[in-house]
């Protein structure tokens, strides 16, 4: 082999070789995690922390990837193209063998949170669902178990479904929304997700002021956090843990603090059977 062919090989051989090193020394693909707008006011700025926490204990670099609907949030889930996501019961039941529990919020002690119904605050004479009928309803999201599902499991132990019972209804696409529709006179009841409701009375009284709750449902198990179905086993591990472990040190319960949260904890898919029974009600009599 002469001096030029040798020259020539030596170079192949570097070449592949610190190809090699620079595959080996590729940073993992980014953690995706999904969710739906929340009701918080500088809910960029609490993101930016949160994901600088996350990725500090994970070690990986986080996107958090934000849409309007939890169906939207579900589809990306569903094509691999989230990692995690933050749904809702209802979601959840409906395409469990699609995805993992991962963990479940902590509200007041408990992993478990009520649907509110709520009427405009000058309504002294409203109980219940019964009277509001012909009257303008608003729901928040129509995968939204508090802000939905529990009203159409309402209506269909009535005999009744929104068409026959409401003047009219609509969707507002966040809870936060059915609160200022119900508010400002837009809708005469709503449903909305207790949690969202306190939360807001914290943070917003002069809003949930001009509400007033109504009825309040059952406990139901807390929006959770999910794994799409082929995660990683040491990424959702890892996440897992990370989650649950937030109460426990002084930045992440300050996090948990502005999500008006106690923690998170594994859970388990039995805690949104209550939930199951209503979809699989109101899936029956459609």
């Amino acid at each position: 082999m002469d001096n030029s062919s040798r020259r020539s090989l030596l170079a192949a051989a570097l070449l592949v070789s610190c190809f090699g090193r620079l595959r080996a020394e590729e940073p993992a693909s980014p953690l995706r995690i999904g969710l739906t707008p929340v009701f918080l006011d500088d809910q960029v700025a609490f993101l930016n922390l949160w994901r600088s926490y996350l990725e500090r204990r994970l070690g990986r670099r986080v996107v958090f990837v934000q849409r309007g609907s939890y169906r939207e949030v579900v589809d990306l889930l569903r094509q691999g193209q989230l990692d995690f996501a933050w749904l809702c019961g209802y979601p959840y039941v409906r395409h469990r063998d699609q995805m993992k529990l991962l963990t479940v919020p902590v509200y007041l002690g408990k992993p478990l949170y009520r649907s509110y119904l709520i009427v405009p605050a000058h309504d002294t004479t409203t109980h219940s669902l019964l009277d509001l009928r012909g009257k303008v309803f608003a729901y928040s999201d129509p995968d939204s178990n508090s802000g939905y599902l529990f009203t159409q499991y309402s209506l269909r132990r009535l005999n009744e479904t929104p068409a026959s019972f409401f003047g009219k209804s609509f969707f507002t696409w966040a809870h936060r929304k059915v609160v200022d529709a119900v508010a400002v006179g837009l809708a005469q009841g709503g449903a909305v997700d207790g949690y969202v409701w306190d939360t807001l009375a914290l943070s917003h009284p002069e809003l949930t002021a001009k509400t007033r709750i109504a009825e309040r449902s059952p406990e139901f198990g807390f929006p959770p956090f999910v794994a799409r179905g082929a995660v990683a086993p040491a990424e959702f591990t890892a996440m897992q843990a990370v989650l649950v472990r937030m109460r426990d040190d002084r930045e992440g319960a300050a996090l948990l603090k502005r999500l008006n949260l106690d923690g998170f904890e594994a859970g388990s898919p039995a805690q949104f059977d209550g939930v199951a029974a209503m979809y699989r009600t109101v899936s029956n009599a459609n």
